[in-house]
């Protein structure tokens, strides 16, 4: 059994759509294949060439085997073999896809006259997606992403005929879209008839006339009435129907027209619970009217009263509302919100009026709906003339069912719940006067050459009512096309009107699927904003959602997410059943096994965190069903050791070409915080991609399938900081090494290396940015990760807009951003500042400079969340932070002077370091007893059994290095049982404490060999003591071979021995040469030769290279051969200086001229470190024959590596 459905929808796979598209609706704007992206200018940023844009994460394929079949690679009918694989070069970017399949068929067809490519399709291996034919091969998303990433391309060639169409829609399967329901859907938590009538007229903005389906309803209001009436005639009801002529249809008058005040009459409040029948006392109404989040006059207050029960419980008012708004005042979208207080009851004794007045009302419950109805008449109707309506409350419990009837003086046989959240005036954070609003109403026809503005314009007009919207819809119409990025703006709560929306919908409409994909949570989100259920948005997001099966998916989902929803759960009811009524069979069955197995993992989920640690397992025993293990490889499956105990699992591609995809699922956490960061920093690395400038980002998906769960894909080849840094110990956080040795380790080649480091620079510009804009807080260095390539990004995003986490008054993000001197180490190739750091802050300042001039797309697009529930995305002061961070305000220049500072702040904050230090000390506690010690070095583990048995180490010479750091290195010979295999590995003392420090922690310390002492006298890293340690560690290691077999067969040990790429390099040369450090420089030098003597005047030296400081330098010679160093001479030394002056005689007495003319001058320029390895600054050779020893010779000589000296 394989793995029955996606584990979640595809965030958006920005340019591929799978085949077949559900095909009953075209689309201008829609494709059946891959939607291809335009390939980006190549930024002419240096030194760093961009790669293409756009990184892609494949979507997860749906592994069902009676679902999606694997097809093959298409066969040669002339081979006999059932698959054909080729390997060979890629077109040109620019080329178009059916070149390749062209060249393909080349290889797989004898005869090519009868072939027509279009016949045939290329499908990426691993996928459920194909390459579109006609566009370039490069525009391609998926290729975009493995160039970016190094991975090779793979594709497979197939016969169209052999794309799946189990998700297209049939005839009987899937429906087009009608009516979404003609009626205003009954969005309150109970509704009943109106039973009353006070005979007034129906007020209707135009005459319409009713869809069957509204007289379907209509008949089936009038039906029930009739059971009312009947029930009223039987028994001795207290209350009595309308009189059968009173529910005709009277006359309709406009509202335009009328010049009376708005008022009707509330009778009674029924269902009220009787807690709070028990709790409260003094209950009142408050009533208002309010348009596009502005109230419309002062709110009106009923009496008190009080509760009473007769066959249930209810409060009755009977009383007259009455507002002081003329009703030809008032705009077609205006609410009407009624809400219920009431006052508590006081304790036992101490009911005294003094108690009573400090005692302070409590909203109970509310419900807003439109004043005018989807009829366009006041209320909702069904027939006008009816005389009494009800609306539902929903209480501060949601799970109570309320109900609150209110008989007004106007038609209303349902009035719903259609918002009941405080909506933000704007998306922009700063707020106009209400003089720059009418300076900017009274110039607008001088705004067009800006069309940005016109959602400020459209919130600066005086008024929405009846007089003013001639202009107002005048200045929509001349208005010229908006982009679908400043359409957003118009969506937003500001804007009821119904034609401002249907007009942004209509400039949104051509919006590619790609975008839409980017933009689909903020829509989903503004149909909260919608007056009436049948809206644009409606209808558009509909039409497409049928078009392209990843809207249909994502779509889906986030309407199942918002079922959650207590205020509009009805509204996304009702269309979640319109999609899975119109996408096909097909589809709504695949849904059904998503939810089966959404609900599956949580359960498990949920079993594996409440499990004791001990018990705790994610195995075939946890599975039911059609879950099979196969589905899931066991070996592949576990558990996080964190406090939400998150699972991490392998699902089964059923591609055999593809690899396993593996996620995370998460129950207790809820992502849509992270979601909706990752979306954004989705579309800033759009925007820079779009202006040329690749930032290296690593985006992954990360989808709620759920309110406290969801799942999050794992990215392959990445480590969290910490990780690397406990490496290091646990005060590896205060060091600077650590990353670049991780880096240096995986990427062992120096052309590798340079191209991780220059991975590294542009992602960590990338999230220096992103993260400082979005103000994501909660920065500890296991919420940070860096891939093997050098790429860096960050996880776990529970806290953004700048709420960061506080101990007392202390926040624990005290810096900008994480930026720290372990990631300058990378940029700068050491501990010094070099040209690379400028480039750094180059790419983070015009990164930033980019976003900023997107300042109002990314103000729309949070600002249509502040609805969604999320607690840190919740008022105006929340959008205030990113405005403040994008300082639209700001030239470009003053802007890169800021961001300057801040990352110079960031650097230099020791806060950053110690918050890790602090969560390395605070996850000592979750190291799972699973977790085995690894080396830090070692890339990967090796054991016996993929090694062979060794049969023999021995440490044979030590060499001396200079980088990475000073010291010696030791040259072990390792031979193993297979005859003539012989390696030679190099490694350092530190490294050989390493291992005996791993071997520690798995055996106890009488089954291993005593370590040498770390500490010794003088200078730790001289010869001599490498000369010893190089005796003392031939025994340990001897020792360690012959030891139990339990400890010399261990993994730790043959990966020990086992050769790394740095032994690979060093033992294709043909000794094992010293690594020099940085040399260079002339010597300037007398030579002369007397009576047996032979002098050396060492005069000046000039243009030594230091590594940053200036060097303390000095002269040795040697005359060669000297086994036993005899004929060391030294001079004094020069400090702080790369050009230093001696003027020192060195003198050799007692030398025959025969035997000067077999000797050479072996001259060195060291530096002197103290109690460390003197740095060797260069050197020279000098053959005394070629010299004239009877003559005093003088000159410069140059300096290097070992070689020899010229004059």
């Amino acid at each position: 059994m394989i793995l029955p459905f996606p584990p979640f929808p595809p965030f958006p796979n920005l340019h591929h759509s799978p085949i077949p598209t559900i095909p009953p609706i075209p689309h201008s704007h829609h494709s059946h294949y891959s939607h291809p992206s335009p390939i980006p200018t190549i930024p002419s940023f240096p030194p760093f060439p961009p790669f293409p844009p756009f990184p892609l994460f494949p979507p997860f394929p749906n592994p069902h085997h009676s679902f999606i079949p694997t097809i093959p690679p298409f066969p040669n009918p002339h081979h006999s073999q059932n698959s054909w694989n080729s390997q060979f070069s890629l077109p040109p970017g620019s080329s178009t896809v059916d070149l390749l399949i062209y060249q393909a068929l080349c290889y797989t067809h004898n005869e090519l006259g009868a072939v027509d490519v279009e016949d045939f399709l290329l499908k990426i291996c691993g996928l459920e997606e194909f390459l579109q034919n006609k566009h370039a091969l490069g525009s391609h998303e998926h290729i975009q992403h493995c160039r970016k990433f190094d991975i090779d391309i793979r594709l497979q060639l197939l016969p169209r005929r052999g794309a799946r169409s189990e998700l297209a829609r049939t005839v009987r399967g899937g429906h087009g879209v009608t009516s979404l329901g003609s009626g205003s859907p009954p969005w309150g938590l109970g509704h009943l008839p109106g039973v009353c009538s006070d005979g007034s007229l129906p007020i209707s903005l135009t005459d319409q006339v009713p869809f069957p389906a509204e007289r379907i309803v209509e008949s089936l209001t009038a039906a029930i009435l009739n059971l009312v009436e009947l029930y009223c005639s039987t028994f001795n009801a207290d209350f009595q129907t309308a009189a059968p002529g009173s529910r005709e249809l009277g006359t309709v008058q406009e509202a335009r027209l009328l010049t009376c005040p708005l008022s009707f009459t509330v009778y009674a409040t029924h269902r009220i619970p009787i807690t709070w029948a028990a709790s409260y006392e003094d209950f009142y109404l408050s009533c208002s009217l309010s348009h596009g989040g502005k109230e419309l006059c002062s709110p009106l207050l009923t009496r008190k009263a009080h509760v009473h029960k007769y066959l249930f419980h209810l409060i009755i008012w009977d009383q007259q509302i009455c507002f002081p708004v003329q009703v030809n005042r008032l705009p077609r979208e205006t609410l009407l919100s009624v809400t219920l207080f009431a006052v508590p009851v006081p304790p036992p004794g101490s009911s005294s009026d003094t108690n009573r007045q400090r005692r302070v009302p409590e909203a109970l419950g509310w419900v807003t709906t439109p004043l005018f109805n989807f009829r366009q008449y006041v209320g909702c109707a069904s027939s006008p003339g009816t005389g009494r309506g009800w609306a539902g409350i929903p209480g501060r419990d949601r799970r109570v069912p309320n109900a609150m009837g209110c008989p007004e003086s106007w038609g209303s046989q349902n009035l719903g719940v259609l918002m009941s959240l405080s909506v933000p005036m704007s998306p922009c954070p700063r707020r106009l006067t209400d003089a720059d609003r009418q300076r900017l109403w009274d110039k607008r026809c001088h705004c067009h050459a800006s069309p940005g503005a016109l959602p400020m314009l459209l919130a600066s007009a005086p008024s929405w009512d009846w007089g003013c919207l001639p202009d107002i819809y005048a200045l929509l119409s001349h208005w010229g096309s908006m982009s679908h990025q400043d359409a957003l703006g118009l969506l937003h709560a500001t804007f009821p009107d119904q034609e401002v929306r249907r007009t942004a919908v209509q400039w949104i409409d051509s919006i590619s699927d790609t975008e839409l994909l980017d933009y689909l949570p903020q829509l989903v989100q503004a149909l909260k904003y919608e007056c009436y259920l049948d809206s644009p948005l409606v209808r558009f997001l509909m039409k497409r959602a049928i078009c392209d099966l990843k809207v249909t998916h994502y779509f889906f989902w986030l309407l199942k997410d918002g079922l959650k929803d207590s205020q509009f759960s009805i509204r996304y009811q009702y269309l979640l059943a319109a999609l899975l009524c119109c996408c096909g069979k097909g589809l709504r069955e695949e849904f059904d096994r998503q939810c089966l197995l959404v609900s599956t993992l949580a359960r498990l989920a949920q079993q594996v965190r409440d499990a004791a640690p001990s018990a705790r397992q994610v195995g075939a025993g946890c599975w039911e069903g059609s879950l099979a293990p196969p589905s899931f490889p066991r070996q592949d499956c576990s558990y996080f050791n964190s406090n939400a105990v998150p699972l991490k699992l392998s699902f089964q591609n059923v591609d055999p070409l593809g690899e396993n995809i593996r996620v995370i699922f998460k129950c207790g956490d809820d992502l849509r915080q992270d979601m909706l960061t990752l979306q954004m920093i989705r579309i800033m690395n759009k925007i820079w991609v779009q202006e040329g400038l690749d930032m290296r980002m690593v985006i992954f998906r990360c989808f709620s399938t759920g309110r406290g769960r969801g799942m999050v894909e794992m990215i392959p080849n990445a480590e969290t900081l910490r990780k690397i840094q406990v490496e290091h110990g646990v005060t590896g956080s205060f060091k600077d090494r650590p990353l670049a040795d991780w880096l240096q380790k995986h990427n062992p080649k120096e052309d590798e290396y340079e191209k991780a480091v220059e991975n590294f620079i542009y992602s960590c510009a990338g999230c220096c940015v992103a993260t400082y804009v979005l103000g994501i807080c909660d920065r500890h260095n296991d919420n940070i990760m860096l891939k093997t390539t050098g790429h860096m990004f960050h996880i776990d995003f529970g806290r953004f807009l700048g709420h960061a986490q506080m101990f007392g008054n202390i926040k624990r993000d005290r810096a900008p951003f994480v930026f720290t001197s372990d990631m300058a180490y990378v940029i700068n190739g050491g501990d010094k500042p070099s040209s690379r750091f400028h480039d750094f802050v180059d790419l983070c300042c015009q990164a930033y400079n980019l976003i900023r001039k997107h300042t109002h797309l990314f103000l729309n697009l949070l600002g249509l969340m502040l609805s969604c529930g999320i607690p840190e995305l919740s008022d105006l002061e929340d959008l205030k932070y990113v405005y403040d961070a994008l300082r639209p305000q700001d030239t470009d220049a003053d802007a890169t002077t800021y961001f300057t500072r801040l990352i110079e702040s960031s650097l230099g904050s020791v806060a950053t370091k110690l918050n890790f230090f602090i969560h390395n000390l605070a996850q000592m506690k979750f190291t799972g007893s699973e977790a085995r010690p690894a080396l830090s070095f070692a890339p990967r583990t090796h054991t016996l059994k993929t090694s062979g048995r060794i049969r023999d180490v021995f440490l044979c010479r030590h060499e001396r290095v200079f980088n990475p750091s000073k010291g010696y290195t030791y040259v072990v010979k390792v031979q193993r049982d297979s005859p003539g295999e012989v390696t030679f590995v190099q490694r350092t003392f530190e490294e050989f404490q390493e291992l005996h420090n791993k071997l520690r922690l798995l055996f106890p310390s009488s089954l291993l060999p005593s370590f040498p002492s770390r500490f010794v006298i003088g200078r730790s890293r001289g010869e001599a003591v490498a000369e010893r340690r190089r005796e003392e560690l031939n025994g340990y290691i001897w020792h360690l071979i012959h030891a139990t077999p339990e400890v010399a067969e261990c993994d730790l040990i043959y990966t020990f021995f086992h050769p790394l790429p740095r032994d690979e390099k060093a033992a294709g040369n043909a000794t094992w040469a010293r690594s020099l450090g940085k040399v260079g420089g002339e010597v300037k030098l007398s030579i002369s030769y007397k009576n047996n003597k032979l002098f050396i005047m060492v005069m000046h030296i000039r243009g030594l290279v230091g590594d940053g400081n200036d060097p303390d330098p000095y002269v040795k010679t040697y005359l060669l051969p000297d086994p036993q160093k005899t004929t060391k001479r030294k001079t004094k030394v020069a400090r702080k200086t790369c050009n230093p002056t001696y003027n020192e005689m060195l003198v050799y007495d007692g030398i025959p001229r025969g035997d000067l003319e077999q000797r050479e001058l072996r001259l060195s320029v060291l530096s002197e470190e103290g109690f460390w390895e003197n740095v060797l600054l260069g050197e020279v050779g000098i053959r005394l024959r070629d010299l004239d020893l009877a003559q005093e010779k003088m000159g410069w000589f140059a300096l290097g590596s070992r070689g020899h000296g010229t004059l």
